[in-house]
């Protein structure tokens, strides 16, 4: 079940995204959830991705990231996928992005994305206005995970 600090989108699972195996092929989870970052801006951060790349000229490229396959998916799922906010520094978020079917993790991901400048290739800080909509999906505190919240990249 969907906790209130998360965001959710969900996805079908295409022929597209499967091995000759019939499973989602491992590097397809990472496709996904980049939509759902996606997602995120445009639908639960309130800030359009496209002009945030096209316009303001900045990315938010993936500095770690960390993953489980905990089960496999295979065509025809539907898959829950969620994020959640685990940190916020000054340009960096730490993010736990898990996909679920049927209440069933399938993979979980522990990821640190950072506002980035595209012309100078330099990290940005956060503003105060997308820090607070970041903050309304920040795990709370009682509720993280110590392992997690390791030192993040400014």
């Amino acid at each position: 079940m969907k906790a209130p600090h998360e965001f959710e989108s969900k996805k079908l699972i295409r022929f597209q995204h499967c091995d000759p195996a019939g499973i989602v092929f491992y590097p397809q989870y990472f496709v996904l959830f980049h939509e759902l970052i996606e997602d995120w801006f445009n639908d639960g951060l309130d800030v359009n991705y496209a002009d945030l790349i096209a316009v303001q000229r900045l990315g938010v490229p993936t500095v770690r990231i960390e993953c489980d396959f905990v089960a496999p998916s295979t065509i025809g799922d539907t898959l829950q996928l969620r994020l959640a906010v685990r940190k916020i520094g000054t340009s960096s978020i730490a993010l736990t992005l898990t996909a679920f079917s049927n209440n069933e993790l399938r993979v979980r991901i522990e990821q640190v994305v950072v506002l980035f400048s595209l012309g100078r290739r330099v990290p940005v800080k956060i503003s105060e206005d997308l820090r607070r909509q970041i903050e309304r999906f920040r795990v709370p505190e009682q509720e993280r995970c110590p392992h997690n919240d390791q030192k993040l990249r400014t």
